[in-house]
């Protein structure tokens, strides 16, 4: 047995597109600081990283259209 302390392992960092303005749009159902549904936000460390990257690449038009 090793005297020496177990190395704590370290996970990368989850991307995310979070703003830390979370107010959520009435009629979009929108984030109004990300994009993201509540239910997107809700799941977010439960999803793949692939289902991530597909929100992300969408957030751009949808925030096009919350900034009516």
């Amino acid at each position: 047995m090793s005297n020496e302390p177990a190395k704590a392992s370290v996970l990368p960092e989850m991307e995310s597109p979070c703003v830390k303005t979370c107010t959520i749009d009435t009629v979009s159902g929108l984030c109004t600081g990300c994009g993201r549904t509540r239910n997107e936000i809700a799941m977010w460390t439960s999803i793949s990283s692939a289902e991530r990257r597909k929100i992300m690449n969408e957030l751009p038009s949808r925030q096009k259209n919350l900034k009516r």
